[in-house]
């Protein structure tokens, strides 16, 4: 018989809720979870090796953190500055936005954030009214469906599997449709598949949401890490008609490796823009002003440290694929963007391996953890169970010794 607490009772009175019942229902960050627990068993001695958090492994460009040790001295970035960015950031942002993806902006059209994870939340909040569904691709990055609840939204999965590169179709979108769909998520490269739109697929899709009126939340952070033959595609460059009802996430993170600076960015309508920059007025003000100074530096700079980078990560990718490969079981698509592996593991659901039948990937990612020592994510955190997420932005020996860990202990899976 289910038990009645305090949080779920009807007869609980407002002043009896400890906490409130909309950041209740907030999950905890799978992926950020995963990684705490992976570095508490490291501290503890533990060899574990962690596939767990997306961050680069690399150190941020000396001249970037150079940029931001002078910032540190000059009195001026002592103080508050404009809440949605200093204005010679916004610049350089929208001139990179031209140069990299050949969208051209103004900086009236630039809000710059703490992280992409603002940037996004501030964007669904800027535009989504109570009940106003957000069509979402899945699987998909653990925090989206968190932020579209947050601003009063209601997240709408539409599936796609290893079996369409975890790409979605049209089709698919026009099935999830309502009278109540006002947005439609868009990423492409993925996280947490590494999934590429080729542009002929980008452009239907964008047709289709403009000729459905819909807006487009599109996410650009992983824009530079592509490889092999796939291209990326900027969604309002490859249909123009979608400009007004378009926003573009973006951010140092991932292309420098700056995940702690927290420096992100949206670019959108000046109205758009403008009621978002009025809300993180009053959430934040100003993005620390080193930091932004450091993001001056890396987008303003060129691209020879992404470049070497990505050779690194397309390295690791080639290399961890064809060992995840090498596991009965295990189905794992080469992916074409990012820095991540989204294996399937259905197949090795049920089976006995070291005395234990896990019966979940959550199990599963368990199991790993405590008989291999390697930290992984299930499929649950992105919406699709049965899968696992590994990053591969980690050292070439640490990623052979983890997933050599995990081919012997999978290998030993049994009826």
């Amino acid at each position: 018989m289910a038990v009645m607490t305090a949080a779920t009772s009807p007869e609980t009175s407002p002043t009896d809720r400890r906490v409130s019942a909309r950041i209740g229902a907030i999950s905890e960050s799978a992926t950020l979870a995963v990684d705490a627990k992976a570095k508490a068993l490291k501290a503890a001695g533990r060899p574990v090796i962690g596939f767990g958090a997306g961050e680069p492994d690399f150190p941020t460009p000396d001249y970037i953190v150079e940029a931001a040790a002078k910032a540190c001295h000059d009195p001026k970035y002592h103080r508050y500055s404009p809440a949605g960015g200093l204005p010679e950031l916004k610049q350089a942002i929208a001139a990179k936005t031209l140069r990299d993806s050949g969208y051209e902006v103004d900086a009236s059209q630039v809000l710059v954030t703490n992280g992409g994870k603002q940037a996004i939340y501030e964007a669904f909040a800027a535009i989504l009214d109570p009940g106003d569904e957000v069509i979402v691709p899945a699987p998909y990055w653990t925090t989206y469906p968190e932020s579209i609840r947050l601003a009063g939204g209601v997240p709408v999965e539409v599936v796609a599997d290893e079996t369409t590169g975890y790409r979605v179709s049209v089709e698919q979108l026009e099935a999830a449709l309502t009278p109540n769909t006002k947005v439609l998520l868009f990423v492409s490269p993925s996280n947490p598949t590494g999934a590429v739109y080729p542009r002929e697929q980008v452009e239907e899709i964008g047709r289709w949401a403009a000729e459905k009126g819909l807006w487009v939340l599109t996410d650009e952070i992983y824009e530079h890490l592509v490889y092999g033959d796939a291209q990326f595609s900027s969604l309002p460059v490859v249909v123009p008609e979608l400009r007004d009802k378009c926003i573009v996430v973006n951010g140092v993170a991932k292309t420098y490796a700056m995940t702690g600076w927290r420096v992100g960015w949206l670019v959108g309508p000046k109205d758009v823009v403008k009621a978002a920059t009025n809300l993180q007025s009053h959430a934040t003000s100003n993005v620390s002003n080193v930091a932004q100074v450091a993001a001056l530096a890396a987008v303003s700079g060129d691209l020879e440290a992404v470049a070497m980078m990505r050779e690194a990560f397309d390295r690791r990718r080639r290399t961890m694929v064809r060992m995840l490969n090498e596991i009965n079981g295990v189905v794992c698509p080469e992916p074409e963007g990012a820095f991540y592996a989204y294996p399937s593991v259905k197949a090795l659901l049920g089976k006995e391996i070291r005395g234990k039948r896990p019966q979940t990937s959550v199990e599963l990612a368990a199991l790993i953890l405590d008989e291999a020592e390697v930290a992984v994510v299930p499929g649950e955190a992105f919406g699709t169970p049965g899968y696992l997420r590994l990053s591969y932005a980690l050292g070439d020996e640490d990623l052979a010794e983890g997933v050599s860990r995990m081919q012997k202990l999978l290998g030993e899976a049994r009826d």
